[in-house]
């Protein structure tokens, strides 16, 4: 049986953040998530950056904005260990979270046109994809990873 989680006020805000986003409310999740930014600090608890950025990344309407908010998640895992993220959630690992971390930049890559990146990108997920869990989860990381391959064969820039 899994361990109650511990009170974390950042992962509560981005909580209620990702809820107001997915409402409707795309610019004032944007305002919300750069505040939230800046009481984390570029150098505060990477699990926070980390998760805050993925989902700021989700909200943006430029994808130049979004690849920012995407490379900002990426570099905070790289910090991440398994001991801090399993503080959150017993059943989470870093390496489960590499997959998501490059589709997004993959795909955020081939949308600006930059092939190259992208494919560096959607070649290091589908090294990562055996860390995901075999669920509705990780089938539709691995489902991404296919589809946003096929759409930069294709030069689909969408």
């Amino acid at each position: 049986m899994d361990q109650p989680t511990p009170a974390d006020p950042v992962m509560d805000a981005v909580a209620a953040v990702v809820e107001a986003g997915r409402a409707g409310d795309r610019a004032g999740a944007r305002t919300r998530f750069d505040a939230l930014w800046e009481q984390v600090t570029a150098d505060g608890d990477p699990f926070h950056r980390c998760t805050l950025a993925h989902y700021a990344a989700d909200v943006q309407d430029d994808p130049h904005a979004e690849l920012l908010w995407d490379e900002r998640a990426l570099a905070a895992a790289e910090e991440l260990t398994d001991e801090r993220v399993q503080r959150h959630h017993a059943g989470l690992t870093v390496g489960g979270f590499l997959p998501s971390l490059h589709l997004n930049l993959a795909d955020v890559h081939r949308r600006l046109g930059d092939d190259d990146r992208a494919r560096h990108h959607l070649t290091r997920a589908r090294d990562r994809v055996g860390a995901l869990p075999d669920d509705g989860y990780g089938a539709m990381i691995r489902a991404g990873i296919d589809h946003c391959g096929e759409r930069l064969d294709l030069g689909d820039r969408t």
